[in-house]
């Protein structure tokens, strides 16, 4: 059975609506709740793919944090034993910055609906044409400025990138493919959470648009399954049974 690793960055944020599509496609996950315990995975190699999460800190804020930089250390794990890493929000930051993205704090609460658009870069790309026309909403704290060579694969309305990929296998994107009303009314809820002055606004256009955010979100899923091979198992150390002395006669 495939099995992904998770790494959550909140209380509120989870894989949403992304868990059913999985669990129709007879893929586990595990979380991975390193905001609590730190705990993060130890072994690239018992996973079929890596997906970090949105999360309310910005990847500079290691001080605070100091998870963060032990993350980065997982991301290289992960891509030198060729697992997919997929993140969303702060999960795509964190991917630029391991990527040599330059992180910038601000806007902190960079949180708005736009409209996706393909880029020359996305024109043959599964993820890009999925979600080319389509009103998504982009939750990130803070932005980054992609590194020479790499070049994103969708802009919003602003030409400003939400989704990129840097190599085959990985892929990071600012919008939330897994939002839902439900997932934003948590995040209010969240104890000491800083959120967006438009948090209200975002949440309303989440509930008027939910039924198109759900096909978006069934596409998103669709072209990463394809473009990160995520339904081929990868291969994993073999679990070995061990042979109990009995204490027979010699």
């Amino acid at each position: 059975m495939k099995h992904f690793a998770v790494v959550q960055h909140s209380y509120s944020e989870f894989l949403g609506i992304v868990e059913s599509q999985l669990e129709k496609r007879d893929i586990g996950f595990s979380y991975f709740r390193v905001f609590l315990s730190g705990e993060l995975p130890g072994n690239a190699l018992t996973f079929d793919a890596l997906f970090l999460l949105g999360g309310p800190m910005s990847p500079l804020e290691t001080e605070k944090h100091p998870w963060l930089e032990q993350e980065i250390k997982t991301i290289a794990m992960f891509r030198k034993n060729r697992r997919p890493v997929v993140g969303f929000g702060l999960g795509a930051l964190l991917l630029a910055q391991y990527e040599g993205a330059e992180v910038q704090l601000e806007p902190y609460h960079n949180a708005y609906f736009t409209t996706a658009h393909a880029t020359e870069a996305g024109k043959d790309d599964p993820l890009a044409q999925a979600v080319d026309g389509a009103k998504v909403m982009v939750w990130s704290p803070g932005t980054a400025i992609l590194p020479q060579g790499v070049e994103p694969l969708v802009v919003d309305d602003e030409g400003r990138w939400i989704a990129f990929r840097p190599e085959d296998g990985a892929v990071g994107l600012l919008f939330r493919p897994e939002m839902k009303p439900g997932l934003i009314e948590d995040i209010l809820m969240e104890e000491d959470r800083e959120t967006p002055e438009n948090v209200g606004e975002l949440l309303e256009q989440c509930r008027q648009l939910w039924p198109e955010m759900q096909k978006t979100t069934d596409r998103v899923i669709v072209a990463l399954v394809r473009e990160l091979a995520l339904m081929t198992e990868k291969r994993k150390p073999p679990v070995f049974a061990l042979k109990v002395d009995t204490g027979s006669d010699v």
